[in-house]
């Protein structure tokens, strides 16, 4: 009996133990390698008897402690045959804490030294405490060799062994298939992540492993970040870098340390890097310094693995990062272990900030088919199931998007193995339609037949919950009660490590097999324990956004767990759930109603890409058709999803919920990275309507996965796929593809770097896309062979309507058939018809080849192919470098390529000379409506109007005007013509070139002639008015900005003597704006057809000619007396009539004295216009003075001495009454006077209108006395001019000496109006109106006194003047007049109208009866 056997007491039973465990050394060694990790199975024991070795294995698993020990004895219980009195010894005298403390004793815990198996090293003492030994070189690098040996050795020793559990297959821990990995494009601080070295992969091509690390010196980044979602095989591909460098398959690499941040997380002190690869690794058996020096000097030859950095905390506080992060951050910036290789893997989302810029980023992107057919043939090996697993595989899509996650396609191979021998074929995979019931079927698979350890799953649900709620992952004995340490270890669901901590420090820790796992389980807890109730539940309920904000520390350990409960939350879960609740069916029923309800409010709700992904996974999990109809109908019709990762899983999911949506849907993936397999997720998706992928990720493997979903999607009718890597393998494919979508509208390739072969390659396909408006191929770098090649197809295919290139931009726009289905099934002769009909009607194509780097001869190859084609909307080809001769070619190849609107040759580096070319080229072409040249501005373009043919009725009128040729002096034009040479730095020496170049295009329709912005100066403005007469009949001229002098200017107004054309001036000096025009109103009516009946067209045009006014417009120029003597001169031989408009800042007496002294002149003058020009005081009486100066002056209007217009008489009319209206001129009593005796020799004067001056009463008394000398005939308008009563009265006293006053009007209220009017001969009766004019008592008199003056006063209204009926009586009691006929009226009564007598009698009636006022009636006015 060995000593262990003698302490425990128990001789018997020990010895029972041994002979139990001889039997089955297999499982020993499996128990071994899970409840002491770190152990060396020696080769050395196995000489041992058999005996012996169990017992030196027992003694290792017994010093461990009270808790190793009694879960192992659990263990022993649960998995092994024992008989039943053996079991209950065992676990009464080893299976609790108080047999085994008094059986023990002291001796037990206190092992010696000598006893610790030398697969557990001695700590050493920490690197720096110990001196440092004096050794030659020889002996340092075998000390070296000797610990990268030992290093080797213990990581051969820790795969070596990979035991199956009781009743799983043996490839359960053995199956290794790579998953898809993937390299980044971009650097770490993009979005897209850091290039990786010279690792040149294709997506979905297996990266081996000597690939993910480049070891070349100076090449390549030294950090490498291997990023995967939960369950892609992260940890896996660590640990399988560890096993094949244990192999030596990694040559380049002499030491490999491996590091889980869950168990560095338990670090809360800073370690230097000797510590970290020491202490918490393997330690030298000696000389640590010697050895850490070595692996100093050769740090490009060390690869250090962490796994699970999404799993780092980030405590920040004030001195920054916590301890591991600070090392970690130094071992990836080269600070410490210069030249190391570092690799770490990642969830994707938010990575600490200590990660270099240059980073490498390598995507796992899981399993496609091929893989999974990979993975299940290795899982069964040479089973009979292996092909039966294979077909259910293949005939479950649900199951193999599931198996696209290499952790589920682990549990769903296990499940297949233990479902398939029991269940017919089709049976065993309808039991697994969910990741929730994989994981379900799993534990039923994991458990003893027929009996499901409820109590035992439940509780370990309750610890893995406690751990997602305070994120732990690692549990050690004291967390986990030792039976449910057994049952984790004997149904595989737990697994243990060792964990140190520091020198010295080391114990074993337990961990779930699998994070979704540890979630699955706390799920179960949640919905089936008793202890939680449904509030409680569904608080767990949530949505995770996979877009990590920048507060959180790290990702959240619960992703997956509201998954597991919508999924537990199925009908199809409630037997196994209630068994798990003891048979409590309606408290399980409540809580799967409250999940379901829970998910329904959320379903309703807006939200982001990345939960709308979590919402469809829950949606799925729940199999609730009810509930997926809502939520598919709750998605918004554009669905977008940015820069987050999605599986084949997910996309797989989106599909089911869509398969319950009625509605079309846009799908819009931007910047996800996408696996390549991805869209056979979408296979007869038939609710997608537009589908847009934008990723770098995207290559030729998804190209050609996309290729086989397209023709299954019945409603997609857009298709976008851009800023991928595709090269012409995989354009192939869609290009096969195509064809077979006849819905498409708009197809998109931008930004896809494709060949030119390749585009041209997606061209053809355009004739068989029938319903096809847009194909996008920008930012793909053609050359301009290939785009004249495009070209061509546009010409040649009848749908394309629109070919737009513009440096990287190359657009197809298409007109698709309007045929109905009906239509095209009509019988083949009614078709034939058609067609002949159709090919009648020509077809319109936009052609615009902008910046395209054309040449000339690229432009006679692109006339020759537009020559052949269909008529032309609109052709553009600015920004090339057709330069002089180009443009000359395009321009005279206008008139035939049939351009309907626009040809633009801008930036072509057209020349002066080149602009003669051009004109010349286009003076014969018919259909053109306008040029535009501006060599400062770049810019040429040519504007079209209807086609010849289309004129018909145009050329009808154009003959008729040929007969008039001979019979009319100037031209009469078709339809109007504008040819702008603008800004083109033309001189008075280019003119003549010019002008001989237009020459032809001014017989072809009306010409607007536009030379603005030009150099042309004094001399050119000379030499062109020359020229004009040799132009015929212009529309227009614009001489604008060209540096004319004021002498140039005026001498442009002798045009109007020379040209019959030129109808309007306009001249704004200072603006340099010059423009001619002619009369586009009789001309307009030639353009349209509005023509008079023949013959009398002809005599109808010269009485046009002759009555429409010609108007010169001077503005902004100084008019001095010189210049305006000089002007009327040049005016004296114009035809009239004509309207002259001047403008200035301000007009002296001078000149205006100058102007008015020229008038008689100008006998055509019918109008003079001084509008906006300052005027002085002086100009009123200057102006008053014409009109008895110049005969033919019938009316003068002065506004505010700022406005002044002169209207004359024509010398047919007969002379006649004349007015004048001098409103504002700040006219005083001062001026009255003399402004009288100048109005007072005109003949004959119909109105005068002082109104708004500054008469005030003096100023209107010295009027009214004045008014007998001026021959007024019609009205005296005195308003607003500041007066008070006292006019008012003093009108009244003035009415008897002015007989030809018919009417007066005051109202000194608001509306200020003062009017007499006038008649020609002297008035019998006169009418007075007084209105608010506000009498006191004083005025009756004075107003009683004026009445009985105007005897021919016979009708007086006095609207609220204060006057009561005291006043009143006393003012009818003052008048005295002798009989007649006589009307007052006030402001509240009318009087009837009396005779004088009777109206004095009612007078003083009034104060004797008031009865009597209804014989004076006063009524309201």
């Amino acid at each position: 009996m060995d000593p262990v056997g003698l302490q425990l007491g128990n001789k018997n039973l020990w010895s029972c133990l041994v002979r139990l465990l001889t039997k089955d050394p297999e499982w020993l060694n499996a128990k071994m390698k899970f409840f002491l990790p770190n152990t060396d199975l020696d080769s050395r024991n196995e000489t041992l008897d058999p005996e012996q070795r169990v017992i030196l294995q027992l003694n290792k698993l017994h010093v461990q402690g009270s808790d190793t020990w009694q879960s192992f004895i659990h263990c022993v219980c649960m998995q092994l045959e024992v008989p039943l009195d053996l079991e209950v010894l065992l676990l009464s005298t080893f299976g609790c804490d108080d047999a085994f403390t008094s059986q023990l004793g002291a001796e037990g815990k206190s092992q010696p030294e000598s006893q610790l198996h030398h697969g557990l090293k001695r700590p050493h003492q920490s690197c720096g405490s110990s001196p440092r030994r004096k050794q030659c070189k020889k002996q340092q690098l075998e000390l070296a060799k000797k610990y990268l040996q030992l290093l080797r050795t213990s990581a051969q020793q820790r795969y070596r062994s990979q035991i199956p559990g009781s009743g799983q297959p043996h490839a359960f821990h053995q199956v290794y298939v790579p998953p898809i990995l993937r390299r980044a494009t971009a650097s770490l601080d993009t979005p897209e992540g850091a290039i990786m070295g010279d690792l040149k992969v294709e997506d979905g091509a297996d990266v081996s492993i000597s690939d993910l690390f480049n070891t070349r010196v100076n090449k390549g980044p030294r950090v490498t970040v291997l990023l995967g979602k939960a369950g892609m095989g992260k940890t896996t591909l660590a640990h399988r870098l560890c096993q094949k460098w244990a192999e030596g398959h990694l040559n380049c690499f002499q030491a490999l340390f491996l590091f889980e941040f869950r168990q560095l997380n338990l670090i809360t002190r800073f370690l230097t890097p000797s510590e970290l690869l020491f202490d918490l690794y393997l330690s030298p058996e000696s000389d640590h310094d010697t050895v850490f020096q070595y692996l100093e000097k050769n740090a490009d030859q060390v690869l250090l693995i962490f796994d699970g950095l999404d799993e780092a905390l980030q405590p920040m506080g004030p001195d920054g990062p916590g301890p591991v992060l600070t090392l970690f951050s130094h071992l990836c910036n080269g600070t410490l272990l210069p030249g190391c290789r570092v690799m770490a893997t990642s969830r994707p989302g938010k990575l600490p900030a200590c990660l270099p810029a240059e980073a490498a980023m390598v995507h796992m992107l899981g399993f496609d088919g091929p893989r999974v057919e990979e993975y299940v043939n290795h899982f069964f090996s040479a089973q009979p199931s292996r092909e039966g697993a294979l077909v259910e595989l293949q005939t479950n899509g649900r199951l193999r998007s599931l198996c696209a996650v290499p952790a589920l396609c682990q549990v769903a191979c296990l499940c297949l193995h233990h479902l398939l021998p029991d269940h017919a074929p089709g049976q065993s995979v309808a039991l697994l339609p969910t990741m929730t019931q994989l994981y379900m079927q799993m534990v039923l698979a994991l458990s003893p037949p027929g009996h499901l350890p409820t109590s035992s799953l439940l509780d370990l649900g309750e610890v893995a919950l406690r751990g997602l709620e305070t994120g732990k992952v690692i549990f050690y004995a004291k967390d986990i009660a030792p039976p449910l340490i057994a049952f984790g270890a004997t149904h595989s669901l737990l697994t243990s490590f060792c964990v140190r901590t520091g020198p010295g420090h080391q114990q074993t820790g337990y961990a779930f097999t699998h994070l979704s796992l540890q979630e699955f389980l706390a799920a179960l807890h949640l919905m089936a324990s008793p202890k939680v109730n449904k509030d409680t539940l569904t608080q767990y309920v949530t949505l995770h956004s996979r877009w990590v904000q920048r507060t959180k520390a790290r990702l959240g350990l619960s992703d997956h767990l509201p998954t597991f409960l919508a999924g537990l939350a199925s009908c199809t879960c409630r037997p196994f759930l209630s068994h798990l609740a003891q048979g409590n069916e309606d408290c399980v029923g409540a809580k799967q109603a409250a999940v379901v309800q829970v998910l329904k409010k959320l379903a309703t709700r807006k939200l982001t890409g990345p939960k709308v992904v979590e919402l469809c996974h829950c949606v799925d999990e729940t199999q609730e058709p009810e509930l997926a109809s809502l939520t598919a109908q709750s998605l918004p019709y554009q669905l977008p999803f940015h820069n987050f990762p999605l599986t084949c899983t997910d996309l797989a999911t989106l599909t089911n919920i869509l398969e319950h949506r009625e509605a079309p849907i846009h799908l819009d993936f931007d910047g996800c990275p996408l696996e390549p397999h991805c869209p056979e997720a979408l296979v007869g998706c038939g609710q997608i309507e537009n589908l847009s992928f934008k990723s770098r990720k995207c290559g030729d493997t998804f190209a050609e996965a996309l290729s086989r979903s397209l023709p299954t999607m019945g409603r997609l009718q857009m298709l976008g796929l851009a800023g991928s890597k595709i090269t012409a393998r995989g354009i192939s494919h869609l290009v096969k593809a195509l064809p077979l979508c006849p819905q498409l509208k708009e197809v998109s390739f931008r930004d896809n770097q494709l060949s030119d072969q390749v585009v041209l390659n997606i061209v053809e396909v355009l004739p068989h896309l029938p319903r096809l408006r847009k194909l996008d191929l920008s930012n793909n770098s053609i050359c301009v062979s290939t785009l004249l090649c495009l070209a061509r197809v546009a010409v040649t295919c009848p749908t394309v309507r629109m070919l737009q290139a513009r440096e990287a931009d190359l657009i197809f726009l298409l007109s698709p058939p309007t045929e109905t289905t009906a239509e095209l099934q009509r019988a083949p002769d009614l078709q034939e018809s058609d067609g002949q009909r159709k090919g009648a009607q020509s077809r319109s194509l936009t052609l615009r080849l902008q910046k395209c780097q054309l040449q000339v001869h690229d432009a006679e190859a692109l006339i020759a192919l537009l020559q052949e084609g269909p008529h032309l909307e609109e052709v553009d080809l600015s920004g090339n470098q057709l330069e002089d001769e180009g443009c000359r070619l395009m321009a005279e190849a206008a008139s035939q390529l049939h351009i309907a609107r626009k040809l633009d040759l801008s930036d072509n580096g057209l020349s002066v000379a080149g602009v003669h070319c051009v004109l010349r080229a286009v003076s014969a072409c018919w259909t053109l409506a306008e040029l535009h040249i501006s060599l400062q501005h770049k810019t040429v373009i040519f504007m079209f109007a209807q086609e010849p043919e289309e004129q018909k009725g145009s050329q009808e009128r154009a003959a008729f005007l040929d007969s008039l040729m001979l019979q009319m002096p100037s031209e009469l034009p078709l339809s109007s013509r504008r040819m702008r040479l603008t800004h083109c730095g033309l001189q008075a020496k280019h003119l003549e070139q010019l002008c001989k170049a237009l020459g032809g295009s001014c017989h072809l329709g009306h010409l607007h002639l536009d030379f603005s912005g030009n150099a042309l100066g004094d001399e050119g403005a000379a030499r062109l008015a020359q020229l004009l007469p040799g132009l015929g009949a212009l529309q227009s001229l614009n001489l604008s900005e060209n540096g004319l002098s004021l002498d140039a200017v005026l001498g442009l107004v002798q045009c109007f003597s020379t040209l019959q054309w030129l109808f309007r001036l306009d001249i704004s000096f200072e603006s340099q704006h010059i423009l001619l025009r002619g009369d586009k109103t009789s001309r307009d009516m030639w353009a349209t057809g509005s023509l008079p009946d023949f013959p009398a067209a002809a005599e109808f045009l010269g009485f046009r000619q002759r009555c429409i006014p010609r108007s010169l417009c001077l503005s902004e120029c100084p008019l001095e007396p010189p210049s305006l003597t000089r002007l009327c001169a040049t005016l004296k031989d114009c035809p009239g009539p004509l309207e002259l408009q001047l403008s200035c800042e301000f007009l002296s007496d001078q000149s205006l004295e100058t102007l008015l002294d020229c008038l008689p002149q100008l006998p055509q003058l019918s109008l003079l216009q001084l509008s906006q020009t300052g005027l002085s005081p002086k100009s009123p009486f200057l102006l008053a003075n014409t009109l008895s100066l110049c005969p033919r002056v019938k009316k003068v209007d002065l506004r505010s001495l700022h406005h002044a217009t002169l209207h004359f008489r024509s010398n047919q009319e007969e002379e006649g009454v004349c007015c004048g209206r001098f409103t504002g001129c700040s006219l005083s009593q001062e001026h009255i006077e003399s402004f009288c005796w100048l109005l007072s020799k005109c003949k004959d004067l119909s109105q005068v209108d002082l109104s708004a001056n500054l008469l005030g009463d003096s100023g209107l008394r010295c009027l009214l006395e004045c008014l007998p000398q001026v021959p007024i005939s019609g009205l005296l308008d005195l308003s607003h001019n500041s007066v008070s009563q006292e006019s008012a009265l003093y009108l009244v006293e003035t009415l008897p000496s002015c007989p030809r006053v018919r009417e007066a009007s005051v109202n000194l209220g608001s509306e200020q109006s003062f009017r007499i009017h006038f008649s020609r001969e002297d008035q019998a009766g006169k009418t007075l109106r007084l209105s608010e004019c506000s009498f006191r008592p004083e005025h009756v008199s004075r107003l009683a006194t004026g009445l009985s003056q105007s005897l021919q006063l016979t009708e007086l209204t006095l609207t609220q003047c204060c006057l009561g009926q005291k006043q009143l009586a006393i003012l009818l009691s003052l008048v005295g007049r002798p009989a007649g006929l006589f009307s007052l009226r006030d402001s509240t009564r009318h009087t009837e109208k009396l005779s004088f007598p009777r109206l004095e009698a009612c007078a003083l009636g009034f104060k004797k009866e008031r009865k009597k006022e209804r014989r004076f009636q006063r009524i309201l006015n």
